[in-house]
C-alpha cells in the first residue's frame, strides 16, 4: 500500500513539472491566433475578395432569377396567356442513405425505370437531374417522400388556356430560365413585347444551404400585362370558318384577318393549319410556328385592281364615267396582256374593270399613269413596305420600281392586276381598308393597352397616311359595291350592303408559274356606306381555281356570323334609327 502511494506522488510530481511547459505552449498558440485574427481584419481587398469567393463557392451559387411574366388578355379580359410552374427533380447520390429504397419510391412518381434511378444513385456524381416538367401536384407527392439528397426546383412555364386559339398572334415562350437571355418570347406579341412582358431579371447570389429561406421577390419586378384588340369570340368564329373553308375547298392552308378600318385594330387573325403554343416543341415543321398573315408574301391577283383604280382616280388619269376600248389584248414591254377569259369587251366603262375583273383595263390604267405616278401611289398605299404592326416576324413585301435592276416595263402592266408584286395578307388589307376609311390608312395594331402595375398605357389609333381623298374613296367604294351586286352574288349578305373584290393569282416559283394551282382571295368591308369591319380571306391551292367561287362564299358566310356576334344592325334598321334621331354608334360601341 505504501509503495502504491509513493507511485501516485511521483506521477503528480511529473505532471507538475510538465505543466509550465504546457501552459507556455498554449499561451504561444493563443497569442498566434489572436495576432492572426487581428491581421485578417486588415487584409488587402484582394485577399478579402478571395475568401469571399471561397465562401460563396462552398455555400452560395449565382442564379438568374426571373420576374413573373406579364399576362395577356383579349379586349374583354379573357386570359390568353398566363403563368404556371413546373418542377425539375434532381438528386445528390452521396446524401442518399438507402439507394434501393429511394429508387423504388421514386420510379412510379417520375415515370422512370427503377434500375436506371438506382444506377444514378450509386454513381459518384455530385448531383444529377432526374426529370424536368413535373406538374405541381406530382411535385408535392415527391416532396412528401422526404428523401434526403432530393432537390425539387421550380421552373416558370407559360400557359395558354385557350389552346390553339390565336396561337400565331400570341407566339410562345421557350428556353432555359437558368441561362441569361435564353428564356424568352418568340413570335407574335410574346416576341414583340418581350421587354414589357418579361419584367426585371435579377442575377442574385442564392444560398445552397437548404434551411436558408429565399428572399421575397419585389412586386415591381413583375412584367406588364397586355390587353389585345383581339375579341376571343370573333377569333373563335373566324378560326372555325377558316378551318371549314380549308377542308371543304381542299386547300393546303389559308388566312383570314378581320380589322376595324377606322382604328386599325385587328379584331381577329387566323391561320390554318394552326398549332398549340402549350406544346410548340411537338411541331415538326418550324414553318408552322410562323404567322403567315404577316410573314408570307404572295402575289395578290385581281384584288390589286382596287388600288390601281384608286390610284388612277386620285391622279386624275380617269374620272367616273370614262370609257376605254378593250380589245382583249394589250402589249406592254414585250409581253402580251390578256383578260382572264381572253375575250375583248369593246368600249367599256372604267367601273367594269372591277366588276368584270379585266386585266387589260387595269394595265391600261397603269400605263396611262406611267411609272412615276403609278409607283408613287403604290408607295402611298404601303405596298413593298412593312405595316409596322406590333407582331414579331413581319415581312415587307416586294415591289420593284424603275430604280431597281430587276424592274422592266412589263412590270408596270402586270403589277396593276397583282402579278409580279408580292404582299402580305395584312399589308393588302391595310391598304384597301383606307378606302373603307375615307382614304385615311390606319396603322394596324394588336395591343389595345399595356397595364404596368397601376399605370395603363392605351394604344392610340394613328394614321400611316392618306393615299387618296375622301371623294376618291367614295367613288371606289361605289365601284366595289357594284362589283358585288353585278358580278359576285356569292359574296352578298342579306340585309347588308357589301363592298368587295375577289382575286385569283397564279403561284410564282423560280421556274415560273405553276398550273393549275392558284391562291384565291376576297377582300371587302361591311356595311359599305359606314364600314365597321374589313376582311381578307385567302386560301392556298384550293381544288377550284377562282376566288369568286371559293373565297367569296367564305366571306359571305363569315359576315353572316360576325354581324350577330358584333351586334351590327342591318342597313334598314340602322338607317331607320338614324332617321328617328338615334345614335347607331352608341349601339356599336356598347
Amino acid at each position: 500500500m505504501v509503495q502504491k502511494g509513493i507511485q501516485v506522488t511521483d506521477q503528480q510530481e511529473s505532471l507538475q513539472a510538465r505543466l509550465p511547459i504546457v501552459v507556455a505552449l498554449m499561451a504561444v498558440v493563443a497569442s498566434y491566433l489572436i495576432v492572426r485574427l487581428i491581421t485578417l481584419q486588415y487584409q488587402p481587398d484582394t485577399v478579402v475578395t478571395y475568401y469571399n469567393r471561397l465562401a460563396s463557392y462552398n455555400y452560395n451559387e449565382n442564379r438568374r432569377v426571373l420576374a413573373s411574366r406579364g399576362m395577356v388578355y383579349d379586349r374583354d379580359g379573357h386570359p390568353l396567356a398566363s403563368n404556371t410552374v413546373e418542377y425539375e427533380i434532381g438528386i445528390s447520390p452521396s446524401l442518399v442513405s438507402s439507394a434501393r429504397d429511394t429508387a423504388t419510391k421514386l420510379a412510379p412518381l417520375l415515370g422512370l425505370n427503377e434500375l436506371d434511378i438506382l444506377r444514378i444513385i450509386q454513381s459518384d456524381q455530385s448531383w444529377v437531374s432526374l426529370v424536368k416538367g413535373i406538374p405541381p401536384e406530382d411535385a408535392e407527392q415527391i416532396r412528401a417522400l422526404d428523401i434526403l439528397g432530393l432537390t425539387i426546383d421550380s421552373r416558370p412555364k407559360r400557359l395558354y388556356p385557350q389552346g390553339t386559339l390565336g396561337a400565331p398572334i400570341l407566339g410562345f415562350v421557350a428556353g432555359d430560365d437558368t441561362i441569361l437571355q435564353a428564356y424568352r418570347g418568340f413570335n407574335g406579341v410574346e416576341g414583340y413585347y418581350e421587354d414589357e412582358l418579361a419584367g426585371r431579371v435579377r442575377d442574385e447570389t442564392v444560398s445552397k444551404i437548404p434551411f436558408d429561406l429565399p428572399e421575397i421577390r419585389a412586386s415591381e419586378d413583375r412584367g406588364a400585362d397586355l390587353v389585345l384588340t383581339i375579341d376571343r369570340d370573333i377569333q373563335f368564329v373566324v378560326e372555325a370558318e377558316l378551318q371549314r373553308a380549308v377542308v371543304e375547298s381542299g386547300s393546303t392552308g389559308g388566312v383570314i384577318i378581320v380589322m376595324d378600318p377606322r382604328t386599325g385594330e385587328i379584331l381577329a387573325m387566323a391561320n390554318y393549319p394552326a398549332y398549340d403554343p402549350n406544346a410548340f416543341y411537338d411541331v415538326e415543321d418550324p414553318a408552322l410556328l410562323r404567322n403567315p398573315a404577316i410573314s408570307d408574301e404572295y402575289e395578290p391577283g385581281s384584288i390589286m385592281k382596287v388600288l390601281t383604280m384608286a390610284a388612277a382616280l386620285q391622279k386624275g388619269v380617269v374620272v367616273p364615267g370614262d370609257t376605254y376600248v378593250d380589245n382583249g389584248l394589250l402589249q406592254v414591254g414585250g409581253i402580251d396582256i390578256y383578260n382572264s377569259d381572253r375575250l375583248p369587251r369593246g368600249v367599256v366603262d372604267i367601273s367594269q374593270i372591277l366588276v368584270q375583273s379585266l386585266n387589260v383595263g387595269a394595265a391600261t390604267l397603269s400605263t396611262e399613269m406611267g411609272p412615276t405616278k403609278f409607283y408613287e401611289m403604290m408607295d402611298a398605299f404601303g405596298i413593298g413596305r412593312a405595316t409596322g404592326v406590333d407582331l414579331e416576324g413581319e415581312a415587307s413585301g416586294t415591289m420593284f420600281t424603275p430604280f431597281d435592276a430587276d424592274w422592266s416595263e412589263s412590270n408596270l402592266a402586270t403589277n396593276s392586276f397583282g402579278q409580279g408584286v408580292a404582299v402580305t395578307p395584312l399589308q393588302i388589307l391595310t391598304a384597301i381598308s383606307a378606302i373603307a376609311n375615307d382614304g385615311l390608312m390606319m396603322q394596324p395594331h394588336i395591343v389595345y393597352q399595356v397595364v404596368d402595375g397601376d399605370k395603363v398605357y392605351p394604344s392610340e389609333p394613328s394614321a400611316l397616311g392618306r393615299p387618296i381623298s375622301a371623294e376618291t374613296a367614295q367613288i371606289v367604294t361605289d365601284m366595289m359595291v357594284q362589283t358585288v351586286q353585278d358580278g359576285l352574288d356569292q359574296a352578298q349578305v342579306a340585309g347588308y350592303l357589301v363592298a368587295g373584290k375577289s382575286g385569283t393569282a397564279q403561284i410564282s416559283t423560280p421556274l415560273g408559274y405553276t398550273d393549275p394551282d392558284s391562291i384565291v382571295s376576297f377582300v371587302g368591308f361591311v356595311p359599305a356606306d359606314e364600314p365597321r369591319i374589313s376582311i381578307l380571306v385567302k386560301l392556298d391551292r384550293p381544288d377550284r381555281y377562282w376566288g369568286s367561287l371559293v373565297a367569296a362564299p367564305v366571306f359571305s358566310r363569315l359576315i353572316e356570323r360576325l354581324v350577330l356576334v358584333m351586334e351590327i344592325p342591318t342597313d334598314e334598321v340602322r338607317r331607320g334609327l338614324t332617321a328617328q334621331g338615334g345614335d347607331v354608334h352608341a349601339i356599336w360601341n356598347g
